[in-house]
């Protein structure tokens, strides 16, 4: 059996009350943090109504997503995540950060959605890019059951699919953008 990697990538929160302050987490294959660059506009886009905000950071993994969200003024977040090894370091930077406005939550992505009941202002969706069936899952979940308040940021390294599932899926895209291989939308209900 091979060993788990013990090497450690980082990445920055880039505003607000934890502005520069690192975020370490295990090095895997499929864990790629959204760039500082699309963190930066996403939390542009998103300045004027994160204050106070119950958001979730689906898919989690180094919690950049979500722990940016909290720096930035949000009121609670909730981090899931599956993946054991992931977990564990985001159990930690959560720890360190001694917030006790948010949550971690290990599970998988998509049963996380069939059980929750209380809406999110705002939804970070950022599934592995080898599982594309998994954010059309969970859009059609977050549609279905009514999750989202105002807006679902999506991850893909596929526009084309963005635009599909957000259609099928009865949401419009507000604002996007893209950076090397990554496509990225805010959207919202009809």
């Amino acid at each position: 059996m091979k060993k788990p990697s013990t090497k450690t990538q980082s990445v920055r929160i880039i505003g607000g009350r934890w502005r520069g302050r690192k975020i370490l987490f295990p090095e895997i294959n499929d864990l790629r943090p959204t760039l500082g660059r699309t963190r930066e506009t996403l939390f542009n886009w998103l300045r004027p109504e994160i204050s106070g905000t119950r958001c979730l950071d689906l898919f989690a993994g180094s919690g950049a997503l979500g722990i940016e969200a909290l720096s930035q003024g949000a009121g609670e977040v909730v981090l899931v995540e599956n993946e054991p090894s992931i977990f564990r370091a985001l159990e930690k930077s959560v720890t360190d950060l001694g917030e006790p406005t948010c949550q971690t939550i290990r599970a998988n992505g998509v049963t996380y959605l069939t059980a929750v009941t209380e809406p999110f202002d705002i939804i970070f969706l950022d599934p592995p890019y080898a599982q594309p069936e998994v954010l059309g899952a969970c859009l059609k979940l977050i549609a279905e059951r009514k999750l989202a308040k105002n807006y679902i940021y999506v991850e893909s390294n596929q526009s084309e699919l963005i635009e599909e599932i957000c259609s099928i899926n009865g949401f419009k895209i507000d604002r996007r953008t893209s950076s090397a291989s990554t496509f990225s939308a805010l959207v919202a209900n009809r």
